[in-house]
């Protein structure tokens, strides 16, 4: 059946290029995952915060590499665009931030990010959600970002605020954690902020 409405993002306008290495200040680097991220993205998935508010764990360095491959993927099929953020000038891993759910008819994604246990305090968060917002509502011309947390995640509402994702209500009991049912916030931030153009 035939949309009467043409697509807010042209399909395949990620695919048909590589993904993007983005710039977060002077001493953050998101770029795409690596196999060699594997040991790291281990050892962050045994942190039981991590665990809690992600609902995962990753029991081996075959099972960090195949959600790595999958992140990597992600991108040639226009499932997601997920990146590593580092350190810019040892390489560390800091942490994580992704876009989720793409819809390329309504121009809207969905936010996803964590810090390394070792890296939080730091503003690496905030810090990397505007490197992907920017991108997003930039280059890939992307008009919705969607932000969702449990409630109880404090420090996720707190990147929230920080980087301009507008409180829009709660979605009760909405999510099944290991400790039980949740109550989760919903955020949201449209392209309503001007784009800076980057010098030549």
């Amino acid at each position: 059946m035939p949309s009467l409405v043409a697509p807010a993002v042209p399909p395949g306008s990620l695919a048909a290029r590589p993904q993007p290495a983005l710039r977060a200040g002077r001493d953050l680097l998101l770029r795409p995952w690596s196999p060699d991220d594997a040991p790291a993205v281990l050892a962050v998935y045994q942190d039981p915060e991590i665990q809690r508010w992600h609902v995962q764990r990753a029991d081996s360095l075959a099972e960090a590499a195949a959600w790595i491959a999958d992140w990597h993927g992600s991108w040639a099929a226009e499932s997601g665009a997920h990146w590593a953020v580092t350190d810019s000038r040892t390489g560390a891993l800091l942490g994580r931030a992704a876009l989720k759910r793409l819809s390329f008819a309504d121009g809207s994604a969905e936010l996803a990010y964590w810090t390394a246990p070792a890296a939080r305090g730091r503003g690496v968060c905030p810090r990397a959600v505007e490197a992907v917002a920017a991108w997003a509502f930039g280059s890939a011309g992307f008009h919705r970002l969607g932000l969702r947390h449990a409630v109880g995640n404090t420090a996720s509402c707190r990147v929230a605020e920080k980087t301009g994702f507008a409180a829009e209500g709660v979605l009760r009991s909405a999510w099944q954690q290991a400790d039980g049912r949740h109550d989760v916030h919903v955020h949201a931030r449209l392209t309503d902020r001007p784009i800076v153009s980057s010098p030549r």
